[in-house]
């Protein structure tokens, strides 16, 4: 059997992300022109690629309708001005979309079908709510085979706390606080902004233009967090803010072989090791990237040890707490989500998985000392996603 092409992140960005909802920043914005931003942004920062070199364009969203229908891969390839010749598609794996938009891009180069590829996420919350329009088939209730809870993202995460009563609301709020701060200090630092690509804006008053996250919230309190209410259950322990909100989004990056990323004189920033899925029980699907990172590292032939930096996606502060109690990390290990993360940034679903890539990207830059990273989600209906990544700086460890 031939040997696998190596497989490269050569380069990411995003929007910034918005609130959903009618007071949100993109809330006149459509969903399409986002991805569409994102993509130009992205080719004009690596010019040395030939648009018509492009073998493919993976797009996720969740909600596919409307504004992020018709095929978003291709649509968004032809808005962005790419040849005609340049095929797309769409893709949905809920939370992870982006993230299988990459994975799938890559199964394609490491085949040998593709030597180049875009891959990213957008959704539009605003516009098109989780599950909106969505029709489970009644069989999943009748027979039993999921619960209506494992429906409800929040009640999942409720369930995770009821399942392991150590992972206390306090650790929850403090987890999120941290968060918070993180972020805020991460922007301070000019960490993120390298990445963001702004977008221009439209409401009642006027054009403006969105440069940062809209839901950062550094002023967050535990005495603040304490305070908020429980809206999926009564005495609850999930709140607005120990979870990520509803936000609007997008991100794109370039997947390429190694060899004709050296061909195109194009920067590689990550070397992928391996990826993997996993199904666990749709009532507690925050616990999925627990058995996909054990796949992940199986297959890599690595253990948690050998991992130098983890971006986990904070679909909720307890979810990200199981794993770390699962691996025996400490809440605040500072090798995890060194810039914060989605309680703080938001999480436009489909978009998430590549915002975890772009991040560990620039941190294995600026930590050479490290040789393996982790970007790892839950997803919804009970499955995890998970990928590693090697730094292509490293020089060995200190």
């Amino acid at each position: 059997m031939a040997e696998r092409t190596d497989v490269v992140f050569v380069d990411g960005v995003r929007t910034p992300y918005g609130r959903a909802g009618e007071k949100g920043m993109f809330w006149n914005t459509r969903a399409d022109d986002l991805v569409v931003k994102a993509m130009i942004g992205l080719l004009e920062r690596n010019t040395s690629l030939p648009k018509d070199r492009i073998d493919d364009v993976a797009i996720a969203a969740t909600t596919q309708q409307g504004d992020q229908g018709l095929t978003l891969g291709r649509t968004a390839a032809l808005l962005a001005g790419l040849p005609t010749s340049v095929p797309g598609y769409a893709i949905d794996r809920m939370c992870a979309g982006a993230m299988t938009s990459v994975t799938t891009i890559a199964g394609g180069i490491a085949f040998g079908a593709y030597d180049v590829g875009i891959a990213g996420g957008v959704e539009h919350m605003g516009r098109h709510p989780m599950g909106f329009g969505a029709d489970p088939n009644p069989r999943f209730l009748a027979e039993k085979l999921v619960s209506a809870e494992a429906l409800n993202m929040g009640d999942t995460a409720e369930r995770i706390h009821d399942r392991f009563p150590h992972l206390t609301k306090e650790r929850a709020d403090r987890y999120a606080m941290h968060s918070q701060q993180k972020a805020f200090a991460a922007y301070e630092a000019g960490k993120i902004q390298p990445d963001l690509i702004s977008v221009a804006t439209r409401n009642e008053n006027g054009w403006g233009l969105a440069t940062r996250d809209e839901a950062l919230r550094p002023e967050t309190t535990l005495e603040g967090l304490a305070a908020l209410k429980t809206p999926f259950r009564s005495h609850g322990r999930v709140t607005a803010g120990n979870s990520s909100g509803l936000n609007d989004g997008a991100t794109a990056s370039i997947i390429a072989s190694a060899d004709a990323a050296k061909e195109f004189g194009l920067t590689t920033k990550m070397r992928m090791v391996s990826f993997a899925f996993a199904g666990v029980e749709p009532e507690i699907m925050g616990i999925g990237p627990v058995p996909s990172t054990e796949k992940a590292l199986r297959k890599a032939g690595l253990s948690i040890t050998d991992i130098g930096l983890f971006e986990l996606n904070e679909a909720f502060a307890v979810q990200v707490l199981s794993f770390l109690d699962h691996f025996g990390l400490d809440d605040e290990d500072t090798r995890v989500n060194l810039w914060g993360g989605a309680i703080a940034m938001g999480h436009p679903l489909a978009s998430s998985g590549v915002r975890l890539m772009i991040q560990l990207a620039a941190q294995f830059a600026e930590h050479p000392e490290v040789r393996y990273g982790l970007t790892a989600m839950c997803i919804g209906l009970g499955q995890g996603g998970s990928v590693i990544w090697e730094n292509p700086n490293f020089t060995g460890a200190k």
